[in-house]
């Protein structure tokens, strides 16, 4: 389950709870692409409780509309990840490896 958090117009802010379904990735990816059309960065903020996993039938669709982001890495500014799980706090740090770029 997701739910938007009140932001600025060039951050995304949710919370995830819960298993993550296709129709949280494809709202998610809607927002991402409406502040994605803005100019400057994008900012993201991300807080997580009880992930307890992801639909894997929603992964093929949502890989398609995501890896074209990787062309756009130095359009993401901050990125913050709050995270009750320690799992989630370590892929945060992965990733954050994997993007130098990115301020974590």
């Amino acid at each position: 389950m997701h739910r938007f958090i009140d932001s600025p117009d060039d951050v995304l802010a949710l919370e995830i709870s819960g298993t993550i379904t296709g129709d949280d990735l494809y709202a998610i990816m809607n927002r991402t692409d409406a502040i994605m059309a803005r100019p400057g960065k994008v900012h993201v903020f991300v807080e997580t409780q009880g992930i307890g996993g992801m639909q894997l039938s929603a992964l093929p669709h949502h890989l398609s509309r995501a890896l074209p982001l990787f062309g756009k890495l130095d359009r993401f500014g901050r990125v913050a990840v709050v995270a009750d799980q320690a799992w989630m706090r370590a892929g945060s740090r992965l990733e954050s490896a994997m993007l130098p770029n990115i301020s974590y």
